[in-house]
């Protein structure tokens, strides 16, 4: 299935200035993999050690967010967009 991956703008730089990337995927955590075998790197700023999104890091699917669908293993749809989008903190 095609699943389109929203780069956010801080990691564009790891992934050849591009905002958004095709990917074929049947979950979450593949499209993000996936996005990772093509731009080494990227889900490394993303997923903890644990295999766990990061703090701070939000990760939508179709304007979901999957913490509350199933995490990185919620499935995806031909199509459908996921969003990566980082927290910024500050004072």
């Amino acid at each position: 299935m095609a699943v389109f991956v929203r780069i956010p703008t801080i990691l564009r730089a790891l992934c050849d200035g591009l905002h958004e990337v095709e990917v074929e995927a049947t979950t979450v955590r593949e499209a993000l993999a996936a996005v990772d075998d093509r731009y080494p790197g990227f889900s490394a700023n993303l997923i903890d050690e644990q295999g766990n999104p990061r703090l701070f890091v939000n990760i939508f699917l179709a304007d979901e967010d999957i913490r509350f669908l199933n995490g990185l293993d919620a499935e995806v749809e031909d199509g459908h967009h996921i969003a990566v989008v980082q927290a910024v903190a500050g004072g």
